[in-house]
Protein backbone atom coordinates (compact mmCIF):
# COMPACT_ATOMS: atom_id res chain seq x y z
CA UNK A 1 0.00 0.00 0.00
CA UNK A 2 1.42 3.25 -1.02
CA UNK A 3 2.83 5.83 1.45
CA UNK A 4 1.12 9.11 1.85
CA UNK A 5 3.70 11.92 0.85
CA UNK A 6 2.72 14.05 3.81
CA UNK A 7 2.01 12.22 7.03
CA UNK A 8 -0.49 14.45 9.52
CA UNK A 9 -0.56 15.41 13.08
CA UNK A 10 -4.12 14.33 13.39
CA UNK A 11 -6.54 12.29 11.46
CA UNK A 12 -10.08 12.21 11.52
CA UNK A 13 -12.30 9.54 10.32
CA UNK A 14 -15.64 11.15 9.34
CA UNK A 15 -16.34 14.32 8.05
CA UNK A 16 -19.97 14.64 9.88
CA UNK A 17 -20.47 17.77 11.98
CA UNK A 18 -18.91 16.45 15.10
CA UNK A 19 -15.95 15.63 13.03
CA UNK A 20 -15.73 18.99 11.49
CA UNK A 21 -16.23 20.72 14.91
CA UNK A 22 -13.40 18.69 16.53
CA UNK A 23 -10.86 19.59 13.71
CA UNK A 24 -11.80 23.52 14.65
CA UNK A 25 -11.27 22.36 18.23
CA UNK A 26 -7.88 21.32 17.40
CA UNK A 27 -6.63 23.83 15.32
CA UNK A 28 -7.50 26.47 17.91
CA UNK A 29 -5.52 24.54 20.29
CA UNK A 30 -2.80 24.43 18.01
CA UNK A 31 -3.33 26.58 14.75
CA UNK A 32 -0.26 24.47 12.99
CA UNK A 33 -1.48 21.28 13.49
CA UNK A 34 -1.18 19.28 10.39
CA UNK A 35 -5.04 17.61 10.26
CA UNK A 36 -6.62 14.81 7.65
CA UNK A 37 -10.31 13.76 7.48
CA UNK A 38 -10.95 10.96 5.83
CA UNK A 39 -14.60 10.49 4.87
CA UNK A 40 -16.00 7.43 3.19
CA UNK A 41 -18.65 9.11 1.28
CA UNK A 42 -18.09 11.82 -1.74
CA UNK A 43 -19.00 14.50 0.47
CA UNK A 44 -18.92 15.83 4.37
CA UNK A 45 -22.44 15.55 5.88
CA UNK A 46 -23.29 12.99 4.08
CA UNK A 47 -24.76 10.94 7.04
CA UNK A 48 -26.90 12.25 10.17
CA UNK A 49 -25.56 15.55 9.81
CA UNK A 50 -27.52 16.11 6.45
CA UNK A 51 -29.80 14.03 7.24
CA UNK A 52 -32.05 15.54 10.53
CA UNK A 53 -34.76 17.62 11.64
CA UNK A 54 -32.31 20.60 11.84
CA UNK A 55 -33.66 21.88 15.81
CA UNK A 56 -31.48 23.63 18.33
CA UNK A 57 -31.90 21.36 21.28
CA UNK A 58 -31.93 23.51 24.32
CA UNK A 59 -31.13 20.88 26.61
CA UNK A 60 -34.30 20.23 28.82
CA UNK A 61 -34.36 16.62 28.46
CA UNK A 62 -31.31 15.45 29.40
CA UNK A 63 -30.38 14.12 33.28
CA UNK A 64 -28.51 17.33 34.88
CA UNK A 65 -25.52 15.44 35.68
CA UNK A 66 -24.94 13.61 31.79
CA UNK A 67 -22.68 14.91 29.09
CA UNK A 68 -25.86 15.58 26.75
CA UNK A 69 -26.70 18.05 29.37
CA UNK A 70 -23.36 19.80 29.65
CA UNK A 71 -22.86 19.79 26.07
CA UNK A 72 -25.95 20.50 24.58
CA UNK A 73 -25.77 24.13 26.77
CA UNK A 74 -22.64 24.55 26.09
CA UNK A 75 -22.27 23.76 22.38
CA UNK A 76 -25.49 25.61 21.60
CA UNK A 77 -24.23 28.68 23.08
CA UNK A 78 -20.60 27.81 20.53
CA UNK A 79 -23.17 27.01 17.32
CA UNK A 80 -25.01 30.35 17.34
CA UNK A 81 -21.72 32.42 17.57
CA UNK A 82 -20.40 30.32 14.52
CA UNK A 83 -23.39 30.90 12.95
CA UNK A 84 -23.28 34.47 13.58
CA UNK A 85 -19.45 34.54 12.67
CA UNK A 86 -20.04 32.60 9.39
CA UNK A 87 -23.74 33.98 8.34
CA UNK A 88 -25.73 30.71 8.71
CA UNK A 89 -28.99 31.40 8.68
CA UNK A 90 -31.13 30.32 12.06
CA UNK A 91 -34.16 31.20 13.87
CA UNK A 92 -34.81 31.17 17.52
CA UNK A 93 -38.06 30.31 17.27
CA UNK A 94 -38.67 28.29 20.41
CA UNK A 95 -40.93 25.51 21.08
CA UNK A 96 -43.51 24.04 23.08
CA UNK A 97 -44.66 20.75 25.16
CA UNK A 98 -48.05 19.71 25.00
CA UNK A 99 -49.86 17.45 27.44
CA UNK A 100 -52.82 16.03 26.73
CA UNK A 101 -53.74 14.96 30.42
CA UNK A 102 -53.20 15.01 33.74
CA UNK A 103 -50.39 12.33 33.99
CA UNK A 104 -48.56 14.21 30.67
CA UNK A 105 -48.91 16.99 32.77
CA UNK A 106 -47.70 15.46 35.74
CA UNK A 107 -44.46 14.59 33.70
CA UNK A 108 -44.18 17.98 32.18
CA UNK A 109 -43.79 19.05 35.54
CA UNK A 110 -41.03 17.54 36.13
CA UNK A 111 -38.92 18.12 32.94
CA UNK A 112 -40.18 21.48 33.98
CA UNK A 113 -38.02 21.16 36.64
CA UNK A 114 -35.05 19.21 34.79
CA UNK A 115 -35.14 22.72 32.19
CA UNK A 116 -34.45 24.58 35.24
CA UNK A 117 -31.81 22.62 36.80
CA UNK A 118 -30.08 22.54 33.75
CA UNK A 119 -30.05 25.95 33.72
CA UNK A 120 -32.55 26.87 31.18
CA UNK A 121 -33.88 30.48 30.57
CA UNK A 122 -37.35 31.61 29.91
CA UNK A 123 -39.04 28.41 30.71
CA UNK A 124 -42.95 29.46 30.70
CA UNK A 125 -45.84 27.10 32.04
CA UNK A 126 -49.06 27.74 29.93
CA UNK A 127 -51.85 26.31 31.26
CA UNK A 128 -54.45 24.98 29.14
CA UNK A 129 -56.18 28.36 28.04
CA UNK A 130 -52.67 29.62 27.69
CA UNK A 131 -51.63 27.86 24.81
CA UNK A 132 -53.20 29.85 22.26
CA UNK A 133 -51.12 32.82 22.56
CA UNK A 134 -48.33 30.82 21.85
CA UNK A 135 -49.88 28.57 19.32
CA UNK A 136 -53.46 29.20 18.23
CA UNK A 137 -54.33 25.97 16.62
CA UNK A 138 -52.49 23.54 19.30
CA UNK A 139 -54.89 22.60 21.81
CA UNK A 140 -53.79 20.36 25.05
CA UNK A 141 -54.09 19.67 29.20
CA UNK A 142 -51.33 22.44 29.62
CA UNK A 143 -47.69 23.38 28.21
CA UNK A 144 -44.24 24.02 28.66
CA UNK A 145 -42.57 27.39 26.26
CA UNK A 146 -39.47 26.79 26.04
CA UNK A 147 -38.03 30.17 24.37
CA UNK A 148 -34.44 28.47 23.65
CA UNK A 149 -34.88 25.89 21.15
CA UNK A 150 -34.39 26.69 17.62
CA UNK A 151 -33.57 25.86 14.07
CA UNK A 152 -31.28 25.60 11.49
CA UNK A 153 -29.70 24.06 8.63
CA UNK A 154 -27.00 21.60 10.27
CA UNK A 155 -25.99 20.77 6.58
CA UNK A 156 -25.19 24.26 6.06
CA UNK A 157 -23.77 24.56 9.14
CA UNK A 158 -21.29 21.67 7.91
CA UNK A 159 -20.23 23.41 4.41
CA UNK A 160 -19.10 26.78 6.59
CA UNK A 161 -17.21 24.80 8.93
CA UNK A 162 -15.37 22.73 5.87
CA UNK A 163 -14.76 26.16 4.65
CA UNK A 164 -13.33 27.21 7.60
CA UNK A 165 -11.10 24.18 7.64
CA UNK A 166 -9.90 24.33 4.25
CA UNK A 167 -8.96 27.83 4.47
CA UNK A 168 -7.15 26.68 7.54
CA UNK A 169 -4.51 24.02 5.74
CA UNK A 170 -7.03 21.00 6.74
CA UNK A 171 -6.73 18.24 4.07
CA UNK A 172 -10.08 16.33 3.26
CA UNK A 173 -10.10 12.84 1.52
CA UNK A 174 -13.27 11.93 0.13
CA UNK A 175 -14.29 8.65 -0.97
CA UNK A 176 -11.65 7.69 1.14
CA UNK A 177 -12.72 5.39 4.18
CA UNK A 178 -10.76 3.80 6.91
CA UNK A 179 -9.61 0.38 6.38
CA UNK A 180 -7.84 -0.30 9.84
CA UNK A 181 -5.37 1.65 12.34
CA UNK A 182 -2.68 0.19 14.75
CA UNK A 183 -1.02 1.74 17.51
CA UNK A 184 2.84 2.31 17.21
CA UNK A 185 5.56 3.33 19.20
CA UNK A 186 5.22 7.23 18.13
CA UNK A 187 1.59 7.20 17.64
CA UNK A 188 -0.70 5.15 15.25
CA UNK A 189 -0.60 3.28 11.45
CA UNK A 190 -3.29 4.39 9.53
CA UNK A 191 -4.74 2.29 6.72
CA UNK A 192 -7.34 3.82 3.97
CA UNK A 193 -8.36 3.45 0.68
CA UNK A 194 -6.13 6.33 -1.02
CA UNK A 195 -2.88 4.36 1.12
CA UNK A 196 -1.18 4.62 4.04
CA UNK A 197 -0.04 7.24 6.64
CA UNK A 198 1.48 7.96 9.93
CA UNK A 199 0.17 9.99 13.06
CA UNK A 200 0.72 11.61 16.20
CA UNK A 201 -3.10 10.30 16.73
CA UNK A 202 -6.03 9.08 15.56
CA UNK A 203 -9.50 10.54 16.47
CA UNK A 204 -13.01 8.74 15.13
CA UNK A 205 -16.09 10.66 14.49
CA UNK A 206 -18.16 7.98 12.09
CA UNK A 207 -21.64 7.62 13.18
CA UNK A 208 -23.10 5.58 11.74
CA UNK A 209 -20.26 3.42 11.37
CA UNK A 210 -18.95 3.62 14.55
CA UNK A 211 -18.54 0.36 16.24
CA UNK A 212 -17.10 -0.65 12.34
CA UNK A 213 -14.42 1.74 12.23
CA UNK A 214 -13.41 0.92 16.49
CA UNK A 215 -12.79 -2.78 15.79
CA UNK A 216 -10.90 -2.12 12.57
CA UNK A 217 -8.87 0.12 15.29
CA UNK A 218 -8.46 -3.10 17.46
CA UNK A 219 -10.82 -1.76 19.90
CA UNK A 220 -12.47 -4.22 21.69
CA UNK A 221 -15.97 -3.47 22.30
CA UNK A 222 -19.01 -5.42 22.97
CA UNK A 223 -21.67 -2.62 22.15
CA UNK A 224 -22.64 -2.49 18.34
CA UNK A 225 -24.51 0.37 16.54
CA UNK A 226 -28.06 -0.46 15.35
CA UNK A 227 -29.71 2.43 12.74
CA UNK A 228 -33.51 3.31 13.31
CA UNK A 229 -34.58 5.03 9.92
CA UNK A 230 -36.91 8.00 11.36
CA UNK A 231 -39.39 8.76 8.46
CA UNK A 232 -41.13 12.45 8.20
CA UNK A 233 -44.40 13.44 6.85
CA UNK A 234 -44.53 17.01 5.70
CA UNK A 235 -47.71 19.31 6.18
CA UNK A 236 -49.80 20.06 3.16
CA UNK A 237 -50.07 24.17 3.28
CA UNK A 238 -53.43 24.18 4.54
CA UNK A 239 -51.72 22.46 7.94
CA UNK A 240 -48.28 23.74 7.72
CA UNK A 241 -50.18 28.00 8.13
CA UNK A 242 -51.53 26.61 11.34
CA UNK A 243 -47.70 25.49 13.46
CA UNK A 244 -46.03 28.67 14.07
CA UNK A 245 -42.88 26.80 15.15
CA UNK A 246 -42.12 23.44 17.26
CA UNK A 247 -44.49 21.40 18.82
CA UNK A 248 -43.62 18.14 20.64
CA UNK A 249 -45.74 15.92 22.71
CA UNK A 250 -44.48 15.39 26.24
CA UNK A 251 -42.09 12.01 25.86
CA UNK A 252 -43.05 8.52 27.88
CA UNK A 253 -39.73 7.55 29.60
CA UNK A 254 -40.72 4.28 28.87
CA UNK A 255 -39.70 4.80 25.33
CA UNK A 256 -36.56 5.92 23.75
CA UNK A 257 -37.25 8.48 21.24
CA UNK A 258 -39.28 11.74 21.85
CA UNK A 259 -42.82 10.68 19.90
CA UNK A 260 -44.54 12.57 16.93
CA UNK A 261 -43.65 15.96 16.60
CA UNK A 262 -44.28 19.09 14.49
CA UNK A 263 -41.18 21.23 13.02
CA UNK A 264 -41.51 24.21 11.14
CA UNK A 265 -37.89 23.99 10.25
CA UNK A 266 -35.35 27.60 8.58
CA UNK A 267 -36.88 26.51 5.19
CA UNK A 268 -40.45 27.08 6.68
CA UNK A 269 -41.66 23.63 5.42
CA UNK A 270 -43.67 22.05 8.59
CA UNK A 271 -42.77 18.37 9.17
CA UNK A 272 -44.23 16.18 10.73
CA UNK A 273 -42.02 12.94 12.77
CA UNK A 274 -40.50 11.10 12.95
CA UNK A 275 -41.22 7.54 13.66
CA UNK A 276 -38.31 5.53 14.83
CA UNK A 277 -38.08 1.69 12.81
CA UNK A 278 -35.17 -0.71 12.41
CA UNK A 279 -33.20 0.83 9.26
CA UNK A 280 -32.12 -2.76 7.13
CA UNK A 281 -28.68 -0.99 6.55
CA UNK A 282 -26.83 1.21 7.94
CA UNK A 283 -27.63 3.88 5.46
CA UNK A 284 -30.81 2.78 5.24
CA UNK A 285 -32.81 5.73 4.15
CA UNK A 286 -35.16 4.20 2.29
CA UNK A 287 -37.57 0.40 2.80
CA UNK A 288 -35.90 -0.52 -0.28
CA UNK A 289 -32.22 -0.34 1.43
CA UNK A 290 -31.26 -3.85 2.40
CA UNK A 291 -28.05 -4.81 3.01
CA UNK A 292 -28.01 -7.90 3.58
CA UNK A 293 -24.77 -8.31 5.49
CA UNK A 294 -25.67 -6.23 7.73
CA UNK A 295 -29.11 -7.72 8.44
CA UNK A 296 -27.26 -11.03 9.26
CA UNK A 297 -24.31 -9.58 11.35
CA UNK A 298 -27.39 -8.31 13.23
CA UNK A 299 -29.62 -11.45 13.40
CA UNK A 300 -27.07 -13.39 15.04
CA UNK A 301 -26.23 -10.78 17.78
CA UNK A 302 -27.62 -11.53 20.80
CA UNK A 303 -27.88 -7.94 21.83
CA UNK A 304 -30.20 -7.35 18.87
CA UNK A 305 -33.02 -9.58 20.19
CA UNK A 306 -32.43 -8.34 23.50
CA UNK A 307 -33.06 -5.17 22.03
CA UNK A 308 -36.13 -6.28 20.33
CA UNK A 309 -37.90 -7.87 23.55
CA UNK A 310 -37.38 -4.79 25.48
CA UNK A 311 -38.90 -2.23 22.96
CA UNK A 312 -41.70 -5.12 21.74
CA UNK A 313 -44.50 -2.61 23.16
CA UNK A 314 -43.03 0.12 21.20
CA UNK A 315 -41.82 -1.58 17.90
CA UNK A 316 -45.42 -2.52 16.69
CA UNK A 317 -46.84 1.25 17.13
CA UNK A 318 -43.81 2.34 15.33
CA UNK A 319 -44.29 0.31 12.41
CA UNK A 320 -48.03 0.81 12.39
CA UNK A 321 -47.60 4.71 11.86
CA UNK A 322 -44.61 3.99 9.38
CA UNK A 323 -47.35 2.25 6.97
CA UNK A 324 -50.17 4.29 7.77
CA UNK A 325 -50.70 8.46 7.45
CA UNK A 326 -53.78 7.65 9.12
CA UNK A 327 -52.06 6.59 12.73
CA UNK A 328 -49.76 9.43 12.01
CA UNK A 329 -52.24 12.09 12.00
CA UNK A 330 -54.36 10.65 14.60
CA UNK A 331 -51.35 11.12 17.21
CA UNK A 332 -50.84 14.63 15.65
CA UNK A 333 -54.62 15.43 16.43
CA UNK A 334 -54.05 15.18 20.39
CA UNK A 335 -51.97 18.65 19.75
CA UNK A 336 -53.52 19.50 16.33
CA UNK A 337 -57.09 18.43 16.21
CA UNK A 338 -57.99 20.48 13.08
CA UNK A 339 -55.49 18.25 11.60
CA UNK A 340 -56.89 15.88 8.58
CA UNK A 341 -55.74 12.24 7.23
CA UNK A 342 -54.94 14.12 3.36
CA UNK A 343 -52.81 17.01 4.50
CA UNK A 344 -50.13 14.78 5.72
CA UNK A 345 -47.19 14.18 2.42
CA UNK A 346 -44.55 12.14 1.59
CA UNK A 347 -41.21 13.33 3.71
CA UNK A 348 -37.72 12.79 3.79
CA UNK A 349 -36.25 10.57 6.33
CA UNK A 350 -32.85 10.21 8.37
CA UNK A 351 -30.83 7.53 10.38
CA UNK A 352 -29.89 7.28 13.70
CA UNK A 353 -26.99 5.69 14.79
CA UNK A 354 -27.98 4.10 18.24
CA UNK A 355 -25.57 2.16 20.01
CA UNK A 356 -26.90 -0.77 21.94
CA UNK A 357 -24.76 -2.80 24.94
CA UNK A 358 -24.97 -6.57 24.78
CA UNK A 359 -27.51 -6.58 26.99
CA UNK A 360 -29.85 -5.03 24.83
CA UNK A 361 -30.26 -1.70 26.27
CA UNK A 362 -30.26 1.60 24.62
CA UNK A 363 -26.85 3.59 25.66
CA UNK A 364 -28.37 7.03 26.24
CA UNK A 365 -25.54 9.48 27.07
CA UNK A 366 -22.34 10.19 24.69
CA UNK A 367 -19.60 7.40 25.04
CA UNK A 368 -16.33 8.18 24.17
CA UNK A 369 -13.63 4.71 24.50
CA UNK A 370 -9.88 5.07 23.58
CA UNK A 371 -6.85 5.52 24.77
CA UNK A 372 -3.30 7.11 24.20
CA UNK A 373 -3.00 7.67 20.32
CA UNK A 374 -6.67 6.57 19.33
CA UNK A 375 -9.93 8.03 21.02
CA UNK A 376 -13.72 6.56 19.31
CA UNK A 377 -16.78 8.64 19.72
CA UNK A 378 -18.95 5.16 19.64
CA UNK A 379 -22.77 7.43 20.28
CA UNK A 380 -23.20 10.69 19.52
CA UNK A 381 -27.13 10.35 18.91
CA UNK A 382 -29.38 13.56 19.29
CA UNK A 383 -28.80 16.38 20.60
CA UNK A 384 -25.06 15.69 18.85
CA UNK A 385 -25.51 18.36 16.28
CA UNK A 386 -26.53 21.21 18.74
CA UNK A 387 -23.51 19.98 21.03
CA UNK A 388 -21.05 19.13 18.10
CA UNK A 389 -18.75 22.21 19.15
CA UNK A 390 -19.01 21.40 22.79
CA UNK A 391 -17.23 17.65 21.98
CA UNK A 392 -15.09 19.12 19.66
CA UNK A 393 -13.54 21.00 22.29
CA UNK A 394 -13.82 18.47 24.77
CA UNK A 395 -12.16 15.91 22.29
CA UNK A 396 -9.30 18.35 21.69
CA UNK A 397 -8.62 18.55 25.58
CA UNK A 398 -8.42 14.95 25.68
CA UNK A 399 -6.29 14.53 22.56
CA UNK A 400 -3.93 17.38 23.35
CA UNK A 401 -4.41 18.30 27.15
Amino acid sequence: MPQSPSQPDVVIVGAGIVGLATALALLAREPGLRIRVLERSGQSASGQSGHNSGVIHSGIYYAPASLKARLCREGRTRLLEFCEEAGVEYRLCGKILVATNAAEGERLRKLHQRGQENGLKGLRWLEADQIASVEPEITGFCALQVPEAGVVDFAAVCVALQARLQSSGVEFCFDDPLLGAQASVDGVQVRSRSGACSSARLIACAGLYADEVARRCGLPIRARIVPFRGEYRVLADSAARRVRALVYPVPDPALPFLGVHLTRDIHDTVDAGPNAVLALAREGYTRGDIDLGHLFRLATWPGAWRLAWRQRHYVGGEMIRSLSKRETARALRRMLPVLRDEELLPGGSGVRAQLVDPDGSLVDDFRFAGEGSMLHVLNAPSPAATASLAIGEMIAERALG
